[in-house]
């Protein structure tokens, strides 16, 4: 492929022999450096809540989600739920059931003669408490997650569904997308914040009490913002905007209510805790400036040290960002990664991304792979480029260990644009709300303007008017930016309207007229390219050409025909016999 990257050594794909019996995944950075006492496990778990919830929902199977910093505290978690369960009164489920019950009986009572109201009345005597108890007395079973199919941001739908559970209850910092599947019992679990050293920071950033102010925090220090809030208005702040908590990953800020009148761009934006880098990019590219205040950092051993908040600048991610798109623009295979199962709308997104590529005549592979890594993804050579289909949190992968590079559907609109039509003004998004509306746009670029356009596009599927060869020779030459070379092959998939086999033409005499078949012919792709069921596919055309080893067996298929093959060793793991003497190893 043209924008194949030469390698000087080949990248390391599985565990070495000196490491295999160590485990390579890095300890878990705990949340919790000591052990909290049972007052602060209920404060910050949020037990008596958490219990209450799940009672009045009317839930029996509940699945509890860690992330892995905070798995310590998983058992103790375990037992306070059970523990205030038992103390707490009836649900109003369980409430609302027994009502029904007394309702039911009491309207068959009426309907039923004189001769068996007697008898009614005894059974229901001796069956109603019976059945009170059985939903009063019901047992709750509870079921932790300890690993994650995908990101810990996301709930894991699909885990919980493996122990049939009727509710999760996640814990932790959440990206809030909304489920397809199970109700959501969130959890954020509150870190403590030196509220004094944060106001201080926030005075030394913004010394004019006029000045306007977005103020927001990590999910998990939200609980603190109204102490915050409340503060800096005592403090002479009067244009301070505190946005609350919703679950809208598409709003303007990701997962906070904000006024549509609201104009981000004349606001500064002072956020609590280190977003995450598809928060931070999202965040950037919308306010006038923005400004982090750190939380993950040691105290300083000077206690005279001002504290201050960071500058956001993410120009040169941004620029980065910019290179992939430009680069992968004349890539001719994609390949859709799927990283969620649990996001709603994930389906209806896949498809469309589906669409965009298609309609830009170039070929795409979908895989689903769970979580990502470079191992993983490296084993299909013949991708190009890789779009990631997952929350909005983790649609961002950047690392220098990837064999090809990782964009999400926003980027991936943008990427299909002709370089005349491709212009980014630095916004950014990582959900799936641009999705429709590049599609749209897209479909407006292909399908062309007036009847003239149509006319074309019907001559060209009919191979009239010059077809594949007119529309070859007037489009102009597409170059790898990159290395500065020309490809011809970026868009594979525009010689499918002329691949249609003679076999597909109506016979001679046939209902509805047509042309006659032993006329018909079949024009062969440039370039050579193969076709499965009647479709080109860019992958078996790199499989044939441009892969030197096609699987077992193709070891020997230039081997001349006198020389022998050696019989190796056969027999179980615990000894092998080598050759034909049989001796034994």
């Amino acid at each position: 492929m043209s924008d194949s990257v030469q390698l000087t050594a080949p990248p390391v794909l599985s565990t070495p022999e000196t490491h295999i019996f160590e485990d390579p995944t890095p300890a878990p950075t705990t949340t919790n450096a000591t052990r909290f006492t049972e007052k602060e496990l209920w404060e910050i778990y949020e037990i008596e809540r958490t219990a209450r919830e799940v009672r009045d929902g009317g839930y029996r199977r509940v699945a509890l989600q860690f992330p892995d910093g905070m798995l310590r505290d998983a058992p103790r978690v375990f037992e306070a739920l059970e523990e205030e369960l038992r103390r707490m009164p009836a649900s109003l489920q369980a409430a609302k059931i027994q009502q029904e019950t007394e309702l039911e009986t009491s309207f068959n009572h009426l309907s039923t003669s004189t001769s068996m109201k007697a008898e009614m009345d005894t059974q229901a005597q001796e069956n109603g408490p019976k059945k009170g108890n059985e939903v009063t007395d019901e047992r709750f079973r509870f079921y932790i997650l300890a690993d994650t199919s995908y990101g810990s941001c996301c709930v894991d739908e699909i885990a919980a569904e493996h122990v049939d559970a009727d509710v999760v209850v996640h814990y932790g910092r959440s990206c809030l997308s909304p489920t397809a599947r199970l109700p959501v019992i969130y959890v954020f679990t509150t870190h403590p914040l030196n509220i004094s050293d944060m106001l201080q920071a926030f005075e030394n950033t913004f010394p004019s009490k006029e000045e306007r102010v977005v103020l927001m925090a990590d999910i998990t220090y939200d609980t603190h913002i109204p102490i915050v809030h409340t503060s800096l208005v005592s403090a002479g702040y009067t244009n301070l905007l505190t946005p609350p908590i919703i679950h809208d990953p598409s709003s303007q800020i990701p997962n906070r209510k904000v006024d549509v009148s609201t104009v981000l761009n004349q606001y500064s934006l002072f956020h609590i805790s280190d977003p995450p880098p598809a928060l931070l990019l999202t965040l950037s590219s919308r306010v006038k400036e923005m400004f982090i205040y750190p939380t993950t950092t040691s105290p300083s051993p000077n206690p005279k040290t001002t504290p201050k908040a960071i500058q956001a600048n993410t120009s040169t991610t941004l620029r980065r960002r910019y290179a992939l798109l430009t680069r992968l623009s004349t890539n001719p295979i994609f390949g859709i990664l799927i990283n969620t199962l649990s996001v709603k709308n994930y389906l209806p997104t896949i498809t469309h991304i589906k669409s965009l590529i298609s309609q830009s005549g170039k070929k795409s592979y979908t895989f689903v792979v769970g979580k990502v890594n470079a191992a993983k993804i490296a084993n299909f050579s013949e991708i190009g480029g890789w779009v990631v289909v997952g929350c909005w949190e983790s649609s961002l992968i950047e690392s220098a260990e990837f064999y090809r590079p990782i964009i999400t559907p926003f980027e991936l609109g943008l990427c299909l644009q002709g370089d005349e039509n491709r212009v980014w003004d630095g916004r950014w998004r990582g959900d799936f709300g641009g999705v429709e509306e590049l599609l749209s746009a897209s479909s407006n670029e292909v399908e062309g303007t007036g009847e003239e356009g149509k006319e074309e596009a019907g001559n060209a599927e009919r191979g009239e008017g010059g077809g594949e060869d007119s529309e070859e020779e007037s489009a102009p030459p597409e170059f790898d930016l990159r290395t500065g070379r020309y490809v011809s092959h970026s868009r594979p998939m525009r010689t499918t309207p002329s691949l249609a086999s003679p076999s597909s033409s109506q016979e001679p005499g046939a209902s509805g007229g047509g042309t006659d078949a032993s006329k018909a012919l079949a024009r062969r792709a440039k370039g050579g390219l193969i076709t499965v069921n009647g479709t080109v596919s860019p992958g078996a055309e790199y499989l044939r050409n441009q892969r030197t080893w096609q699987g077992l067996g193709s070891d020997f298929a230039e081997a001349e025909a006198n020389e022998g093959i050696e019989e190796g060793r056969s027999g179980v793991a615990r000894g092998y016999t080598v050759g034909e003497d049989g001796e034994r190893r």
